[in-house]
């Protein structure tokens, strides 16, 4: 291994040595101390020298696939760093990324990398008031676009370098032409593991996108948390469902599974079905498996004791929201495997979850992770038992963003006191384990009671008819506000008095008196940010402009039913 990057590897190993110990993993890992250090140059391609085990495997929706080996995404993105220095990119120097997941995402990000030029990830979903924003604010100088979408671009970024990859678009360099390069590559300069390496614009559940800068060494290195919680071997093949673009790709589909030598397994379809995800995982041998609890929720509704001892699957992890105890369990007895919740945020890897081999405690998002020091802050900035969760600055954990770049204040806001504050509240309990309330912004009061959203939702999508739900607090001229579901029903069930009557019922056998939710309302979506995170603001705001006019057609309340009184 190249000598810069024998402090990660040494660390990355003796991780994957105590993959189940989590007692000595907790204790005894400390974070490499580094100085120079590219993770695509030291690492990565010391890694992937003369290696012809599977690196990336992409199947399409037809059943075409792909297969690359470390040793040939090594050779395809130094042919691709040298096209992209060709071209004018320089270290330091801003590339947008909007691409799908085809083999043009990883080699270019390596080779970015290897260039010591800082990628900012952008998702298709982006409108092209969106793109503006993050031209302008990220200061972007590279384009590398898919050329389905180099259409957003065409009354922006004038200036920058227009890369497209796919059918020629005019104006566009094709990314085809990086094949002409040669297939060494040699740096210019030295990357420190300090300087900035990506920058993301969070999906914002209540503001305008904030952007979060890491370094060489707080995602690469960082995501050993990641690898970790996931419980990562070399060989393994894992897939994990998230779409480029957004943080939890780079966590899952990138760095966790390099840093481990397991392969990276893409699906590509055009829609999701859980049926086709099932069958996917059986034909080709999937042994880690990574997926919001959106398609967790799916997933449930299908028949999964009928392929218990046809899968390969070892390892299941759940992130992008908490996952409902009901799914966890369902899981566990159709398949025998424990589904294992996590947490982390864009300006962080990993930081709590529940690892291999330990005890589970369905609720709980596990305990903290090697490397990370987790605490719970009260409103005074003390440690508790339930509040804040934080994370003490000193040490300064790795795997912490470098800053918000466009706004000292934020940082100097989340960073006060000597902590990292997340915005997310939580309990601890006396053995360690984290269990998630809501984000700051989403728990309420109702009677002078404290709600969390997440311990009502997790009751209400016990119930059969329920697949997906969110809780937020209704005005109530009596006890200030109550607590509201709007529930999206399993397998297109309609909604109807009766039914609602019956979850009513249910949430009152199932949660305290103060906790009961007391008006539901029938949708047939919730609104979410482009990350798929449910806006629960959104919901608030209409429910104030709701209660000062009329009830909505799919809407009950619980003095609706006279027998449920009391």
């Amino acid at each position: 291994m190249n000598r810069n990057s024998q402090p990660f590897v040494a660390a990355r190993d003796f991780l994957l040595a105590h993959r189940t110990d989590y007692a000595t993993a907790v204790r005894d890992f400390r974070w490499p101390q580094l100085h120079q250090f590219n993770w695509a140059l030291d690492y990565f391609d010391a890694m992937a020298e003369g290696n012809q085990a599977p690196a990336l495997w992409i199947v399409e929706e037809d059943g075409s696939e792909q297969r690359y080996s470390f040793a040939e995404l090594a050779e395809r993105s130094n042919r691709v760093a040298n096209h992209l220095r060709a071209l004018g990119v320089r270290r330091g120097e801003r590339m947008l990324l909007m691409l799908g997941n085809h083999i043009a995402l990883w080699e270019t990000m390596l080779a970015a990398f290897k260039l010591g030029a800082v990628v900012i990830p952008a998702t298709a979903l982006l409108t092209a008031e969106d793109l503006r924003d993050r031209i302008d604010r990220g200061q972007v100088r590279h384009l590398v676009v898919g050329s389905e979408h180099t259409g957003k671009f065409a009354d922006l970024a004038a200036d920058c370098t227009r890369i497209c990859v796919g059918a020629p678009v005019a104006g566009w360099t094709p990314h085809q032409a990086y094949a002409e390069h040669a297939s060494a590559f040699t740096a210019e300069g030295t990357t420190l593991a300090t300087d900035p390496m990506l920058l993301y614009f969070t999906s914002g559940t209540t503001s305008k996108p904030k952007m979060v800068l890491h370094s060489h060494q707080s995602y690469p290195v960082g995501h050993l948390s990641t690898m970790y919680w996931i419980g990562l071997q070399p060989g393994d093949l894992h897939l994990n469902i998230s779409s480029p673009g957004w943080a939890k790709h780079a966590w899952s589909c990138f760095f966790a599974p390099w840093n481990a030598g397991a392969c990276i397994f893409i699906h590509n379809v055009a829609r999701f079905s859980a049926p086709a995800l099932l069958g996917v995982l059986e034909k080709y041998g999937v042994t880690s498996l990574c997926a919001p609890p959106t398609v967790w929720r799916m997933l449930i509704q299908e028949d999964l004791a009928s392929l218990k001892g046809r899968l390969r699957l070892r390892e299941l992890v759940g992130a992008g929201e908490p996952l409902n105890p009901e799914i966890i369990e369902q899981i566990q007895h159709a398949w025998g495997l424990w589904l294992r919740d996590g947490f982390g945020q864009s300006e962080t890897t990993a930081l709590v979850g529940n690892t291999p081999g330990q005890p589970l405690k369905p609720g709980s998002m596990g305990r903290p992770l090697p490397g990370y020091r987790v605490c719970m802050l009260d409103p005074d900035g003390q440690p508790a038992s339930d509040g804040e969760v934080a994370l003490p600055l000193e040490p300064h954990p790795l795997g912490l963003m470098l800053c918000y770049e466009d706004s000292p204040e934020k940082t100097a806001e989340v960073m006060r006191g000597g902590y990292y504050r997340t915005g997310d509240t939580a309990s601890v309990d006396a053995d360690g384990y984290v269990t998630f309330v809501g984000r700051a912004d989403d728990v309420f009061k109702a009677s002078d009671y404290r709600i969390s959203p997440f311990e009502l939702e997790s009751a209400l999508i016990e119930h059969p008819a329920v697949m997906e739900v969110a809780v937020v607090p209704s005005p109530d001229p009596v006890r200030l506000a109550v607590p509201k579901a709007f529930l999206i029903l399993a397998h297109d069930e309609p909604g109807s008095a009766a039914l609602a009557e019956n979850i009513l019922a249910f949430a009152r056998e199932h949660l305290a008196p103060y906790k009961r939710v007391r008006r539901i309302e029938f949708v047939t979506e919730l609104p979410k940010t482009i990350s798929g995170k449910i806006r629960r603001v959104e919901l608030r705001q209409m429910e104030v402009q709701r209660r000062q006019g009329e009830r909505g057609a799919q809407e009950y309340f619980e003095e609706d039913f006279p027998q449920l009184k009391g």
